[in-house]
């Protein structure tokens, strides 16, 4: 809903917090004149702008692609991970998702694993320290033509595709009540496990992957399933039940070889 001119005027409170150190607090802004068309990003765009021609200091906020690709967007709009509509990133959320007059509380990650380091940024390190321990597969695909001559059931193609759609934007972490990451980390695992060139490392990825999210002081997943709904890109819990089977299996083979019970 707008006003007789087609703009809209809400008030925002928005988090400001100078560092990773310093106290933060919510302040409150005015956004004027704003178009309904306008992207929730763009209107924060306006609002710097604003600032900066004030002499003030503009909000900090993640952004890049700006197309829902790249998982950098991301705040918790009015308390919900990316705002009210479902299967959208931050930057695809746009002003007519609101009401002329409203109040937007906009704030970041909340998790111990995401410590704010300003305003709305949040260091996501612990995202590319999972990858890092086994994100990757060491076989040689060559070309496209290549890898495209591996048969693949549709089935697991589809389901491969679906995990890789993740965009590692956190939305699961500061949604879930105990700021796990397994809905990250299992999609993660998945898109990689259920393709032939990745079955050489499958067990290992999963133990690895799990292993370094538990030192990165995320929570404990109990399936609450509000992950999968703040998820931008829609990704089921089905896969942390994936992961979980790898898991148990390479623990449980790791465990056998390490008391001599393998194969040598």
């Amino acid at each position: 809903m707008t006003g007789i001119d087609g703009t809209m005027n809400v008030t925002l409170k928005v988090w400001r917090q100078a560092g990773a150190k310093a106290a933060g607090a919510l302040v409150e802004y005015k956004a004027t004149d704003v178009s309904p068309d306008m992207s929730f990003l763009e209107m924060l765009d306006v609002v710097n702008e604003g600032l900066i021609a004030r002499g003030e200091v503009p909000i900090a906020f993640d952004h890049d692609c700006r197309e829902g690709i790249c998982g950098m967007c991301g705040v918790m709009i009015n308390g919900v991970a990316h705002g009210p509509m479902k299967g959208t990133a931050t930057c695809q959320l746009h002003m007519r998702s609101f009401k002329d007059g409203d109040t937007i509380v906009i704030e970041p990650w909340r998790a111990n694993a995401f410590p704010v380091i300003k305003d709305l940024v949040v260091d996501r390190g612990a995202f590319d320290r999972i990858i890092q321990a086994g994100g990757y597969v060491s076989v040689a695909t060559g070309g496209a033509k290549d890898a495209n001559n591996i048969p693949v059931p549709k089935t697991d193609a589809d389901s491969a595709m679906d995990a890789a759609a993740c965009i590692g934007c956190g939305a699961c972490v500061a949604a879930c009540p105990n700021a796990s990451a397994s809905l990250f980390t299992s999609a993660k695992i998945s898109h990689l496990g259920l393709l032939p060139q990745g079955q050489p490392e499958r067990y290992r990825r999963a133990l690895k992957m799990v292993e370094q999210m538990d030192l990165e002081s995320f929570g404990s997943c109990s399936l609450f399933g509000e992950c999968q709904e703040a998820c931008p890109k829609s990704i089921s819990i089905d896969f942390i039940g994936r992961m979980n089977r790898d898991y148990m299996y390479a623990s449980a083979t790791t465990v056998e070889e390490r008391s001599g019970g393998g194969e040598g």
